[in-house]
């Protein structure tokens, strides 16, 4: 009987854990959207992007 009450107590917990992991990547994932949507990210990647041809050996 013991082990019936742990499962339920762990069952719990992985539900937390899933909110817990579900929260940070959605924070994480709006914290990326928001620098994409900045100007000096945008030319960032331009300058990236346009690097690139110097770098290739042909």
């Amino acid at each position: 009987m013991n082990q019936q009450l742990l499962r339920r107590a762990e069952r719990g917990m992985t539900t937390a854990e899933y909110t817990v992991g579900t929260l940070g990547a959605c924070t994480i994932g709006g914290v990326l959207v928001k620098i994409g949507q900045s100007p000096w990210f945008g030319d960032l990647v331009k300058d990236l992007i346009g690097q690139i041809p110097d770098l290739l050996p042909f």
